[in-house]
């Protein structure tokens, strides 16, 4: 929440004393303690001596965070002074500490997920998001705990502009790798959650429903993806992305070179759950159209080397065929690392839909460094909401296997883009090798 406000009323008889706030922490409750991580030395853990308070840090990169345990994360070796700010009632009171790392970590700031939200320590060092207005399901809202349609705003999902003049269009987002900085970018105003405008002094009631409220531009905050089986994205202080619900932390759904899929609690409905989609602001924003190449199966690598897209952290290349042997010898082949997310992978788009009427299976050759799963899906590119996805067991590692997937009940209208996931549902799965994708 943006506006705090403490009310306490007494109605003891005969008393006439003011009533007491309290004790303000002393410099012993703003001690703390610190040490660098099992996994990680630049990654450190912070604990505050006195955990009954309001702890709130500075680590002197240009990151904050609050909370009585916490982690600073510092890729760059040097010196930084840490502060940490205690809080009641009755006051407040800081220390700080100087800590020194002692190397660089670049595998801190080349994770795939910072490169994709910032552009990279290669580009620019920051990357200006908007809200994909003129794609179907851009916005909207479903039921929390998720319903059988997944994540997807199930009770009400906008159309193309459905929220124009509203406030929501016009604002930005940048994400900046040094320092995890964070600009909101307003314009002058935002759109909020009815049950916020009494925190947005001047908020108007906006005519197509909910509010529109002046907003100033958040500029220096900073942003932390916490990654996990649910990878959060937080930002500080008083900004926020796309609708405002009372909410500053968003579960990442999706995250790819050109998008964003986000979905965030109502604070005053924990009952309902917002979704928002933000691609680059370079991004043509074209009702979900992709200008991404598109290509027709079979792929074979050999003569034309199609472009695919990664998501959840993976990386592709095409390569020289490192395991050339048994079922497939060719030359090339489609090497993909797989990111730390669980539903990591890659995607290609195809010239025209899929049609299943004769040739009835996807096939594809892979190269798993562990049995399991894969998962291959069929997903419309102009609206990623549609789709249908089928899981298949890879039984044997370290070998060349063929792998198919009978999708003769897929609706030969709508899909035109073909998703991969190797190593489903496994975090960090390995090395795989795919070749020879084709429907037969």
């Amino acid at each position: 929440m943006f506006f705090f406000s403490v009310m306490t009323a007494f109605a003891l008889s005969g008393c006439e004393d003011e009533p007491s706030l309290g004790d303000a922490p002393t410099a012993a409750d703003a001690e703390f303690t610190y040490a660098p991580t099992a996994s990680n030395p630049n990654v450190i853990e912070f604990n505050a001596k006195n955990k009954n308070l309001i702890a709130k840090w500075d680590f002197g990169n240009g990151t904050k965070d609050e909370g009585p345990t916490v982690l600073g994360t510092f890729p760059l070796k040097g010196s930084y002074t840490v502060t940490l700010t205690v809080f009641n009632s009755g006051g407040s009171a800081s220390s700080t500490q100087t800590i020194t790392i002692a190397q660089d970590d670049a595998t801190l700031l080349n994770n795939a997920l910072y490169t994709m939200m910032t552009g990279g320590s290669a580009g620019k060092g920051y990357k200006t998001w908007v809200i994909d207005s003129t794609r179907e399901a851009h916005f909207g809202v479903g039921p929390n705990p998720i319903g059988a349609a997944g994540n997807y705003p199930e009770y009400w999902a906008a159309k193309k502009n459905d929220k124009s003049n509203t406030g929501l269009y016009n604002d930005a987002f940048v994400f900046h790798l040094k320092g995890f900085a964070f600009d909101q970018m307003t314009k002058g105003d935002v759109y909020i959650n009815s049950a916020q405008a009494a925190n947005f002094p001047g908020a108007t009631l906006s005519p197509k429903t909910d509010y529109t409220a002046p907003f100033a531009d958040q500029m220096n905050q900073n942003w932390t993806l916490t990654m996990g089986a649910d990878t959060t994205l937080t930002v500080s202080g008083k900004s926020f992305i796309g609708y405002y619900t009372g909410v500053n932390t968003y579960k990442v759904i999706r995250m790819t070179e050109n998008e964003i899929f986000l979905r965030y609690i109502d604070a005053a409905n924990p009952a309902l759950a917002w979704y928002v989609r933000l691609v680059p602001d370079t991004y043509p924003i074209d009702n979900g159209g992709s200008t991404d190449p598109t290509y027709t199966l079979p792929i074979d690598f050999e003569s034309v080397e199609p472009k695919f897209s990664t998501f959840g952290g993976s990386s592709y290349s095409i390569i020289n065929n490192p395991k050339s042997g048994g079922i497939n010898t060719s030359a090339k082949v489609l090497e993909t690392v797989h990111g730390n997310e669980v539903w990591a992978g890659i995607y290609v788009n195809m010239t025209n839909k899929f049609n299943f009427a004769t040739n009835k299976k996807i096939t594809v050759k892979v190269y798993a460094p562990a049995t399991g799963k894969m998962r291959i899906k069929l997903e419309n590119a102009d609206n990623t909401t549609e789709f249908i996805e089928k899981d298949v067991d890879v039984t044997v590692a370290n070998q060349w296997v063929e792998v198919s997937i009978d999708f003769s009940d897929a609706d030969p209208t709508k899909f035109n883009r073909l998703v991969l996931f190797p190593g489903w549902d496994v975090a960090n799965a390995g090395t795989y090798y795919i070749d020879d994708i084709k429907q037969n």
